[in-house]
């Protein structure tokens, strides 16, 4: 099977979208192309190859710009879950439930994925989330409701949170408000890396 990419232009820089047959395989910010490449390369058998019109890539690149102009608030997108192990994939559904514009500590997501005790895990299976952004890990924090690592860019975290909780104070009629964590909800995208 051909596993099909396309970097993504986006406020926060190119999101790297991975698509094979009719499943989203990977979305990530891009943080070194030819990198992020290679390593596409090792996790996938077959060629991987840029994007010649895949339906599945070309719709999530279409969802992440409705995101980013506030018009998207959930991804809509059929995500290739294969590989992943169970508590990670629960985990993730779990985050999934979080609202937009809203966070929830890594506890909270391990009693939606049923297991109380295994916060830990949560942060784990955020950080190897294969579908950042599309699979909302941005709005898991710390119990002490500081924003946490995201991938080691805290600062992209932190911009994603404020974007979501200023769009929904817009749409509520009220003027943005300020961020979580003392994100000001007038900062611009962090430069990509």
């Amino acid at each position: 099977m051909t596993t099909r990419f396309l970097a993504h232009p986006t406020p926060v820089g190119d999101v790297l979208v991975v698509a094979a047959g009719d499943r989203l395989v990977s979305a990530h910010p891009v943080r070194q192309l030819d990198a992020d490449l290679a390593a596409l390369s090792r996790r996938f058998p077959g060629p991987v190859e840029p994007d010649d019109g895949d339906p599945i890539a070309r719709r999530c690149a279409v969802q992440l710009d409705e995101y980013f102009s506030g018009t998207r608030r959930v991804f809509d997108l059929p995500l290739d879950w294969t590989g992943l192990p169970d508590f990670t994939r629960a985990a993730l559904l779990a985050v999934c439930e979080i609202p937009y514009g809203e966070t929830a500590g890594y506890g909270e997501v391990a009693i939606l994925a049923g297991s109380p005790r295994a916060a830990r895990a949560v942060g784990t299976a955020c950080a190897s989330t294969p579908f950042s952004i599309v699979v909302p890990v941005h709005r898991v924090v710390r119990a002490d409701g500081s924003l946490g690592e995201y991938g080691g860019r805290p600062e992209l975290k932190g911009w994603l949170l404020d974007m979501e909780k200023t769009t929904a104070a817009q749409s509520r009629g009220r003027p943005g408000r300020r961020g979580h964590a003392g994100v000001s909800s007038t900062s611009t995208a962090p430069e990509p890396s």
